[in-house]
């Protein structure tokens, strides 16, 4: 039954002093009086700190730096570099040796004060000819002189860092610069110490970035310069290059060229690079990369610090808000307002607090249904306890039948009240758990209307249905639950046929407003006082002076605009005006309630 209820003083003042204590705790706590403001230094350092134990800076922070070391990576390999490094400087040992070796052969070969004269070739020379030896001589007759080739070789090689090396057509070694350079600076190099931990580290490190498929460099004895395959392919007359790796993992070119005389091979000239002599020009380019690669990642640093700032900070501040929440560490929580920014942060943050305030909406009213229905239920409770204390003291059949009277109401009155409590406290779950539909309001307030005429509910008011449109077939359909809509018609129809007189009609109308669709109910009724047409939706409040106490509980149009409010309409009342009186006053027709619903 749908009812206008008039709640208690004591309710009201119960609910007030509820409120206070919500606004009370909604205010900030007052801060401390020995609080003071921090420097710009600490604020910096707990802002740091705070974001460096944030999992999503550590994120943003490794992805962003993981980029950059692949791509310093990949640039200090030097792939490309190194090989054109190592390209330009063969072709350069090639032309050196080129020119070194044609100037060991003009000067450094022996010369002999013997002549060799072949009798025979004297008879055969014509007039005009002359006798200029033997052309037939072996390699052999005319060796490198070591002593000859010293000052020449030292003097080539000195301005240039490199090593090297004369073989003799059998490939025994005949000098090598580096022992040259011990004897003319009468000292000796120091014996190699055991690398260090440190240096065992950069000799790994250099082994992996410049060996590749390289092969390995390893020194030869004095006898077995055919053991360099370019120092054997230049006593066969050819020159040849060879790329190596020491085992301190540094890059040694070396090229070998024949020594020619008279087209005759009287040895072979090796040169090599010093150890460290390409490394230190590919390690130069890579402390120049890494220099920038520092710079760039302390840029990128801070930069995703700055982002991440933008991110992590207001999401763990929301994250933080969220658990106070959760906890109840304070009657209400407010949730950090970062509405004004147009990203996903600030979506997060009005959702949560859209749902934060519908939460403390929630349980405030939950707060104010516990309250009101223990009132209630105290009314016909202390009513009921006072009857059956009394019965046995009652001392006629009369007197005692009064009181089974009053029994009898207040549990009636205590099964209406908890019916429709439990029907009250159900409806959200109810309707959060039921997908809507499409709803024919036609169809259904044409059935309501006929099981309203067929029932009446001991009220002899008929329910007359009319549906304004252009036709039948106009769209007056809404999306919803039409049991629940059909509950708030019934309730509608059934109060408004509480307050007409029998033989008077109860009127329903049902259009379409543009967009909206709207349901009318009027009745013939008293009407309803000015001062109550708001609160006749609260929960437990009744103006029926027709009818006697407790009869209702209060909660049929509360219930009703829950409903519609949850399908996301409106639903009010109002008063029908009526003729003028005699003094000129409008009067009063009858009640009208007008729920509005959107249209599908």
């Amino acid at each position: 039954m749908l009812d206008r209820t008039q709640p208690d003083a004591n309710l009201n003042t119960a609910d007030s002093a509820s409120a206070g204590v919500l606004d009370h705790s909604a205010d900030e706590a007052p801060r401390a009086k020995g609080w003071r403001p921090l420097s710009w230094l600490s604020r910096a350092g707990q802002f740091f700190f705070a974001l460096s134990f944030s999992s999503l800076t550590r994120r943003i922070v490794s992805l962003n730096l993981a980029g950059l070391v692949a791509l310093v990576a990949s640039i200090l390999y030097l792939s490309q570099f190194r090989a054109g490094l190592i390209d330009a400087r063969a072709q350069s040992l090639l032309v050196q040796g080129e020119i070194i070796a044609g100037a060991i052969a003009a000067s450094a070969t022996v010369q002999t004060n013997a002549i060799t004269i072949d009798p025979d070739r004297l008879l055969d020379l014509k007039p005009g000819e002359t006798y200029s030896g033997s052309d037939d001589y072996s390699p052999l007759d005319f060796p490198i002189n070591p002593e000859r080739v010293a000052p020449v070789l030292r003097t080539l090689i000195s301005p240039t860092k490199t090593r090297a090396r004369i073989y003799d057509p059998n490939g025994g070694l005949l000098l090598d610069s580096r022992n040259l350079e011990n004897v003319l600076r009468l000292d000796l190099p120091a014996p190699a110490a055991a690398p260090g931990f440190l240096e065992r580290g950069t000799i790994a490190v250099r082994t992996w970035l410049n060996r590749g498929d390289l092969p390995l460099y390893r020194e030869l004895g004095p006898e077995n310069g055919n053991g360099y395959q370019e120092v054997a392919d230049a006593l066969q007359g050819q020159k040849r290059s060879m790329v190596r790796v020491n085992s301190r993992g540094e890059v040694i070119v070396s090229v070998a060229v024949p020594v020619l005389r008279s087209r005759a091979i009287h040895g072979a000239l090796m040169l090599s690079t010093q150890g460290d002599d390409i490394d230190q020009m590919v390690t130069a380019e890579r402390l120049a990369i890494l220099k920038v690669g520092g710079v760039a990642a302390a840029v990128m640093i801070m930069l995703s610090l700055l982002l991440a700032s933008t991110i992590a900070g207001p999401v763990r501040r929301l994250a933080d808000s969220a658990e106070r929440v959760r906890r109840r560490i304070k009657t209400r929580v407010e949730i950090p307002d970062f509405t004004r920014r147009r990203d996903e942060i600030g979506h997060l943050s009005g959702a949560l607090r859209d749902m934060t305030n519908a939460l403390y909406s929630r349980i405030e009213a939950i707060e104010m249904f516990a309250a009101d229905v223990a009132h209630e239920l105290k009314n016909p409770l202390t009513s009921l306890r006072s009857a059956v204390e009394t019965l046995p003291l009652a001392r006629n059949e009369t007197s005692r039948g009064r009181l089974l009277e009053v029994i009898e109401h207040d549990v009636k009155r205590l099964d209406r009240l908890i019916s429709d409590i439990s029907d009250a406290s159900r409806l959200d779950a109810e309707l959060q758990r039921q997908d809507a539909i499409p709803v024919d309001l036609r169809r259904l307030l044409t059935t309501l209307t006929s099981v309203a005429n067929e029932t009446k509910l001991g009220h002899d008011v008929a329910v007359e249905a009319r549906f304004e449109g252009r036709s039948a077939t106009d769209g007056l359909s809404v999306t919803g639950h039409d049991s629940r809509l059909g509950q708030v018609i019934s309730n509608l129809l059934s109060n408004a046929q509480s307050f007409s007189e029998p033989g008077n009609k109860v009127r329903l109308i049902c259009r379409r407003v543009r967009s909206e669709i709207e349901i009318v109910v009027d009745d013939d009724g008293p009407g309803i006082r000015e001062d109550a047409l708001e609160r006749i939706f609260e929960r437990f409040y009744t103006d029926r002076p027709h009818q006697g106490f407790g009869q209702n509980s209060g909660l049929g149009l509360s219930i009703s605009k829950q409903i519609i409010d949850a399908h996301g309409g409106r639903i009010w009342a109002e008063n029908r005006p009526g003729p003028l009186d005699a003094d000129g006053a409008p009067t009063v027709a009858g009640a009208r309630f007008v729920v509005r619903l959107p249209a599908l």
